[in-house]
């Protein structure tokens, strides 16, 4: 029995068989839905993210309709230069979370986004045409472009567009760890190139999504 084979049989044991565990599997969009997904979309789950890190994130998702209305739809050229009296006031807005820090991402991702989506015609074409054998590059390439992106954060934001990627979790990681597959931080250049190749590998021997996989791992936990 491979490593992976032990960990899918964990998962199937502790979530009770292969259709429970297949309905916890998240969603893999088609590369045709990244494309066509506004830019305005990708800002505003971003910045829900930025905003969940470190936070309740029910409470996020409960006032996330204020948010939407008080960054006015999150259209990226608009955000890529706003002015400072439209941060300042939006940090007394009581719709909001009025996490000033937080505030000041929206215009800086605005900015990524835009010259991303110039480039390749829309920011899920650029999404769309990075392998996910590579996540740690794309990864690398969003902390270096955009603004509080580090950690899981922008890993959880492309999970939840449907890029098909990993989640390094305190879970996932515990089992990568377990498995001596990663002995270096989940957020560190070392451990994302060790998880990227632990994925790879697994994804060649099973031809499952990396996001499942990835799921699977965090399944075969004990709660």
């Amino acid at each position: 029995m491979s490593v992976f084979d032990d960990i899918h049989e964990r998962a199937l044991a502790r979530k009770g068989g292969a259709a429970a565990l297949r309905a916890l599997l998240p969603q893999v969009a088609k590369l045709q839905t990244l494309r066509e997904i506004p830019d305005d979309r990708y800002l505003s789950v971003l910045t829900q993210y930025i905003f969940k890190a470190g936070f309740v994130w029910r409470v996020i998702d409960n006032k996330w309709p204020g948010f939407e209305a008080a960054f006015q739809g999150f259209v990226p050229l608009y955000w890529q230069q706003v002015s400072p009296e439209v941060l300042e006031a939006l940090s007394r807005d009581e719709r909001i979370v009025r996490n000033m820090q937080k505030i000041r991402t929206v215009p800086e991702n605005a900015r990524m986004i835009v010259e991303a989506s110039q480039q390749h015609e829309g920011f899920g074409h650029f999404l769309a045409q990075w392998p996910s054998s590579d996540q740690a590059g794309l990864l690398k390439w969003l902390q270096k472009h955009g603004s509080r992106l580090g950690g899981a954060t922008p890993q959880y934001f492309l999970r939840s567009m449907g890029w098909d990627g990993f989640v390094l979790s305190r879970d996932v990681a515990a089992v990568l760890k377990r498995e001596r597959l990663m002995d270096a931080a989940p957020s560190s250049q070392k451990g994302l190139k060790q998880a990227q190749e632990a994925f790879n590998r697994w994804h060649e021997e099973t031809g499952l999504p990396y996001s499942h996989l990835s799921r699977i791992l965090a399944c075969s936990v004990d709660d």
